[in-house]
């Protein structure tokens, strides 16, 4: 079974920056499709960005020129750097992972912007 370990949240000032990290138990060579998650109290969850194994990215118009998808193939880790951050970026962010028909999900990091 695929495991996707998070870290990296944190409590940070509006403006500021921070860098996830989803740490994946396989290599991610395997796993074409990787992206982040969000999900704010009382709202539903939404695609923040993903990036395919070929390297190209997408993103959210809210999010789009603040934050950046990538991943490190080599520690088999996805990353999400997050700058000029805003108190609507707060939430639990979730790193999700697809193989053809087998998707994971990791267990969420909680990020809170403070006005």
């Amino acid at each position: 079974q695929v495991q996707l370990v998070e870290s990296g949240g944190d409590l940070v000032q509006a403006g500021g920056s921070l860098r996830l990290s989803c740490e994946s138990s396989r290599s991610i060579y395997t796993i074409p499709v990787m992206s982040w998650y969000r999900q704010a109290p009382g709202k539903q969850r939404e695609l923040v960005g993903t990036v395919i194994v070929g390297g190209d990215t997408s993103y959210a118009d809210s999010v789009q020129g603040r934050f950046t998808i990538s991943r490190d193939n080599a520690k088999n880790t996805l990353n999400l750097q997050m700058n000029s951050l805003k108190p609507e970026d707060t939430g639990v962010y979730n790193c999700y992972g697809r193989a053809g028909v087998l998707e994971m999900w990791g267990q969420g990091t909680q990020v809170t912007v403070s006005s």
